[in-house]
């Protein structure tokens, strides 16, 4: 890994089509222009980051019967059916 201090306005060349500038220092951000052809992809690395821990927890995601296991359930090889819930209603009892 090479490290570098660069001022604002200055620039580095990676190769002969990319080349790297700082814009502007302020605090602790610093404002890069980057300059590569089209074909050069450019992201920021959080986003990788983030999309990789998005594909694992994807991974690890369990069949319902799984679950239901889990849940203790009996029988998971039965079929699951929808059931509607209906409030109870007060009865009178006069």
């Amino acid at each position: 890994m090479l490290i570098l201090q660069r001022k604002p306005g200055e620039e580095l060349l990676i190769g002969e089509d990319i080349s790297i500038s700082v814009v502007s220092v302020e605090g602790n951000r610093v404002r890069l222009a980057i300059s590569a052809p089209k074909t050069v992809s450019i992201l920021r690395k959080e986003l990788l980051d983030a999309e990789e821990a998005n594909r694992e927890s994807t991974a690890e995601l369990a069949a319902p019967v799984e679950l239901l296991s889990l849940l203790g359930a009996q029988n998971t090889d039965a079929p699951v059916t929808a059931v509607q819930l209906t409030p109870k209603t007060p009865t009178d009892k006069g």
